[in-house]
C-alpha cells in the first residue's frame, strides 16, 4: 500500500540546489472549484501539512453563489456567495492554512469560461507561490460536476507549464517581474474508489452500545441525511439511502423479518409492538423524530424483534445495504428477499473494510493519506460551513466520523522534468519520494 504522509521538519536535501535549500518550508496548492472542495477532498491531509510546518495555499474558483442554502437563518440567495466564501476562509484558518483565494468565476459557469486565460491565472499562482506539491481534480471532477472538471484540466495544464523548463524562456507579457524557476510541482488529483464501509453499521454499532435509547435533534437528523447523501456522493459509503414515507397504520418492519435497514424518523410518530409465542401483543413504546429503530437487528445480523407500526404520517431517512428488490416480499416466510435476507443467511458477502489499492491498468496506483490524527481539526472545518451542513464537532461519535472521513486518496500525475530529475523519479529502488525543498512525500509498501 502506497500511503501520502505529510512533509517533516527537516528542509531542503543538502544536494538539492534547484529548490533554494536554506531550509524553505514546504509549500502545498490547494486549487478547487468551490468553497467546501477543499475539506471534502483534502481537508485533512491539508491540516496534517499545516501542522508539520508547510505553507499552504487555498484557492477556491468561485464562490459557490449557485449552491445549496440549508439554513435560510445563515445565507440568502443575494447574499450567499459572501456567506460562502467567508465560510471558505474559516474552514481553512481551522485547517491551518496561510493564504486563500477566492476568484470570481460564477459557481457552475467553469466549463465555459476562457479556458486559456484560467490556466493563465493558476500558472500565475503557481510562479507567485512556488510549491511543492498541488492538489485538484482529475478528469473525472471526483464524480462528474463540470466545474471540477474545469477547474482540474487547468490546474493540470498550468502545472504541465510551468513544470516544463522551456516555458521559462518567454514568460507571458503579465509574468515579466515573476520569479526564477523552481523545482517542477508534483500533482496529485483527488481520488474517489468506491468503498464499502456502510454508515447503518457504524451507526448501529454504537447505538447498541449505548445504556440510553439516543434521540437526536432536528439538525442532527438534518445533518445525518446530508452527510449520507453527500458521502455516497463522493463514494465515501457504499450505503443505499432514500426518504421514505409511511401513511397512518401502515406497517414499516415486521418481527421476524430479515433486517437490512436502518430507519431514523425525520417526522412523525410510531409505535413498536411485539408478539409473543402464544401470539399475544404487547405495546412497548412509542417513537418519534431523531429516534432510530432497526439497529438490534443490523447490529446482530438477525431478524427483527418488533413490529414498528405508524401511528401518523411517518417519514423516515432509510438507510440499507443496497437498492431495495423491487418484488421484494414482506415477514418472516418471504421468498422473494433482497439484499437483507442475502446478508442474513450468508449468501452475500458482508461488506468490510475497503481495499482503496485497487489496481490501476492505465495509471498509478492510489496513494491514501490516513487522516485520523485529525479528524477533529477536518471536522471543525465542516462545520464552518453552516449554509450547507448543519453539522457540529459533537453530533457523532469520532469513530463513526473516522469511518466516513479519515482517509484520502489521490493520484499521482506525471509532471515533464529535466532528464537527471525523471530518471530520479522512475528509479524502481526509491522507497521515499522527496519533494522539494523537503520530504513531502513517503512511499510505504
Amino acid at each position: 500500500m502506497r500511503r501520502l504522509s505529510a512533509p517533516d521538519r527537516t528542509g531542503a536535501r543538502a544536494d538539492d540546489a534547484s529548490s533554494g535549500g536554506g531550509g524553505r518550508r514546504p509549500r502545498m496548492l490547494a486549487v478547487f472549484a468551490h468553497p467546501d472542495d477543499e475539506v471534502f477532498c483534502a481537508g485533512g491531509s491539508i491540516a496534517q501539512w499545516a501542522r508539520a510546518g508547510a505553507e499552504v495555499m487555498v484557492v477556491s474558483a468561485t464562490r459557490g453563489e449557485a449552491g445549496q442554502i440549508r439554513d435560510v437563518r445563515v445565507a440568502t440567495r443575494r447574499t450567499l456567495g459572501d456567506i460562502r466564501e467567508a465560510e471558505l476562509r474559516l474552514s481553512c484558518h481551522r485547517l491551518g492554512v496561510s493564504q486563500v483565494r477566492c476568484w470570481d468565476y460564477l459557481d457552475g459557469t467553469l466549463a465555459d469560461a476562457d479556458f486559456g486565460r484560467l490556466v493563465d491565472r493558476v500558472v500565475q499562482v503557481l510562479r507567485e507561490f512556488a510549491p511543492d506539491t498541488v492538489i485538484s481534480f482529475g478528469p473525472d471532477g471526483g464524480y462528474g460536476h463540470p466545474d471540477h472538471v474545469a477547474i482540474g484540466a487547468a490546474t493540470t495544464a498550468a502545472c504541465h507549464r510551468v513544470a516544463d523548463p522551456r516555458a521559462w524562456l518567454e514568460p507571458p507579457e503579465q509574468f515579466i517581474a515573476a520569479p526564477a524557476p523552481y523545482t517542477p510541482v508534483r500533482l496529485f488529483h483527488a481520488h474517489f474508489p468506491a468503498r464499502e464501509t456502510l454508515l447503518m453499521d457504524r451507526l448501529a454499532s454504537w447505538l447498541t452500545s449505548r445504556a440510553d435509547r439516543f434521540a437526536g435533534s432536528s439538525d442532527y437528523v438534518h445533518a445525518l441525511l446530508l452527510i449520507a447523501k453527500e458521502a455516497g456522493t463522493m463514494r465515501y459509503l457504499s450505503d443505499h439511502e432514500q426518504v421514505q414515507w409511511y401513511p397512518p397504520g401502515s406497517s414499516v418492519v415486521e418481527q421476524g423479518e430479515a433486517s437490512g435497514e436502518l430507519f431514523i424518523i425525520l417526522s412523525g410518530t410510531a409505535e413498536v409492538w411485539q408478539e409473543d409465542g402464544r401470539g399475544c401483543r404487547r405495546r412497548l413504546r412509542v417513537i418519534g423524530p431523531g429516534e432510530f429503530f432497526g439497529e438490534l437487528g443490523v447490529a446482530a445480523n438477525r431478524p427483527r424483534s418488533a413490529d414498528v407500526v405508524a401511528v401518523d404520517s411517518l417519514t423516515c431517512l432509510v438507510l440499507s445495504r443496497g437498492e431495495p428488490t423491487k418484488f421484494a416480499g414482506r415477514g418472516p416466510s418471504a421468498r422473494l428477499t433482497g439484499p437483507a435476507r442475502r446478508a442474513l443467511d450468508g449468501t452475500q458477502e458482508q461488506p468490510g473494510r475497503p481495499d482503496t489499492t485497487e489496481a490501476h491498468a492505465d495509471g498509478p496506483d492510489p496513494l491514501e493519506s490516513d487522516v485520523s490524527d485529525v479528524i477533529g481539526q477536518k471536522v471543525s472545518a465542516l462545520c464552518a460551513y453552516r449554509t450547507q451542513l448543519p453539522l457540529e464537532p459533537d453530533m457523532f461519535p469520532r469513530q463513526v466520523l473516522v469511518e466516513i472521513f479519515g482517509r484520502e486518496c489521490f493520484l499521482e500525475t506525471p509532471l515533464p522534468a529535466d532528464p537527471n530529475a525523471a530518471a530520479a523519479t522512475q528509479s524502481p529502488e526509491r522507497d521515499h519520494d522527496l519533494v522539494a525543498p523537503g520530504r513531502a512525500l513517503e512511499v510505504q509498501r
